[in-house]
């Protein structure tokens, strides 16, 4: 209809895709003000209104917006940080709901909504292919084949590596290839391999910060001293998302291409990685010894500088993170396929790099 065609071929601010006759993106750039935002968004919900009556069930990847709740009493809010990887029970929960949506009638609809990064679809999309992998029928082959293209074509490029990484831990757990490991681990000691340049000197000063479900635990004052003019500023060097359950024996590598911003900045050396070591208890690892910094590189163990204690998620999770179901159908609970999945042990490692001060 014309309104759908406006919408489509107008130049909106905004991406609105049908990636299959009953799936649809809708994605707005982060910029996008907030007055563009809600005309838009109400141009869009006239058309999903025309086409599919209240047949659609909206999936909010953003965060909590009671506009979008007053538009559609069937959002589910979802929403966790951009670029980031949700926890794996969260990705469970969106692909229960779609599934459970789309079987119950077939003129209901999903409608995935995000403001900001587009790697959020791709986790739900490509989640969603894993996720119905056990009950797909033949007759879904060419909705499959369409979720893979637009998977392939429009946002796995767009995806982080900590994103990639979860929803190829869902696929194994699904598939049955990995069984999560219930059992605590204890991160002894992060080794970076290969100096990044984050100083005309080439040497940079790191400091380590440790999240649990997105709440900081611990920050190290670690640093490599350089010499520079002083500021107040600090650089992320790396950052990347893992699940304890997903370690199978005792350590983690990453690569340069494994890790946000790493992956894309030149001056962490394409050979650099970084070493996680975990172990069954606390106790002290024998021959621990034989990880030390280099002669060169000072330790400063002063923890109470603002910039090392500011904590990078703050403010992040305000409004995120926290899946409702008011005004939905009841939906069943979690698949039987997700077992033993515990958000609580997501752990993200941020390891953020500070010029000298």
């Amino acid at each position: 209809n014309s309104v759908c065609r406006s919408i489509m071929e107008e130049g909106y601010e905004l991406d609105l895709t049908y990636i299959t006759e009953r799936i649809i993106a809708v994605s707005f750039p982060r910029a996008c003000s907030e007055e563009i935002y809600a005309h838009n968004l109400k141009d869009v919900t006239r058309m999903l209104r025309s086409k599919h009556a209240d047949n659609y069930l909206t999936i909010n990847l953003s965060e909590r917006r009671a506009d979008l709740s007053r538009i559609n009493s069937k959002t589910l809010d979802t929403g966790w940080p951009d670029l980031h990887a949700p926890p794996l029970d969260k990705i469970c929960t969106i692909c229960k709901a779609m599934e459970g949506w789309l079987n119950t009638d077939p003129l209901h609809v999903v409608v995935i909504h995000c403001r900001g990064g587009k790697g959020r679809i791709g986790v739900v999309i490509s989640s969603f292919i894993h996720f119905t992998d056990i009950s797909a029928s033949a007759d879904q082959a060419l909705d499959r084949f369409a979720m893979r293209k637009y998977y392939d074509d429009k946002v796995s490029a767009l995806m982080t590596p900590s994103q990639k990484r979860y929803v190829w831990i869902l696929n194994s757990l699904l598939s049955g290839s990995m069984k999560i490991n219930a059992s605590p681990l204890f991160l002894h000691c992060i080794i970076l391999h290969g100096l990044p340049n984050f100083d005309a000197s080439g040497v940079c000063r790191p400091y380590l910060k440790v999240y649990q479900g997105m709440q900081a635990v611990y920050s190290s004052g670690i640093k490599c001293y350089h010499k520079s003019d002083v500021t107040s500023e600090r650089e992320v060097v790396f950052r990347l998302q893992f699940h304890t359950g997903a370690v199978q024996g005792y350590s983690l590598s990453f690569d340069k291409e494994d890790m946000e911003a790493a992956n894309k900045d030149p001056r962490f050396p394409d050979y650099g990685r970084v070493e996680l070591v975990f172990t069954e208890g606390p106790e002290r690892i024998p021959d621990a010894d034989r990880w030390h910094n280099g002669a060169d590189v000072m330790v400063d163990y002063n923890t109470a500088d603002p910039i090392l204690r500011w904590d990078s998620y703050q403010d992040i999770c305000d409004g995120e993170g926290t899946t409702t179901t008011a005004g939905l159908p009841k939906l069943t609970p979690l698949s039987p396929v997700c077992p033993g999945i515990n958000p609580h042990l997501c752990v993200p490692v941020c390891m953020e790099n500070r010029p000298s001060g």
